[in-house]
């Protein structure tokens, strides 16, 4: 696996390290899990954002409601 080196302060490597020692995961994996939930968390955050604007204008969330009413997705979930 390539790898590189990243400069982070003693703070953020202390927790880094507890977080490893706890979970049982090398510094690397927990680093790759941390930006994956930090990704992850913004992209929700984007999402929110969006509803927000789309609530923002009535008839603009008027049609995404009714739109979702009529729209039917087979993926299981009621």
């Amino acid at each position: 696996m390539d790898s590189t080196t990243i400069r982070v302060d003693r703070d953020t490597h202390a927790r880094l390290v507890e977080m490893s020692r706890s979970s049982g995961d090398s510094i690397t994996e927990t680093v790759r899990q941390a930006a994956d939930a930090l990704r992850r968390l913004r992209f929700g955050l984007r999402i929110q954002e969006q509803y927000a604007e789309l609530r923002s204008d009535p008839a603009a969330w008027a049609d995404y409601l009714s739109d979702a009413e009529t729209t039917h997705v087979d993926d299981g979930v009621s």
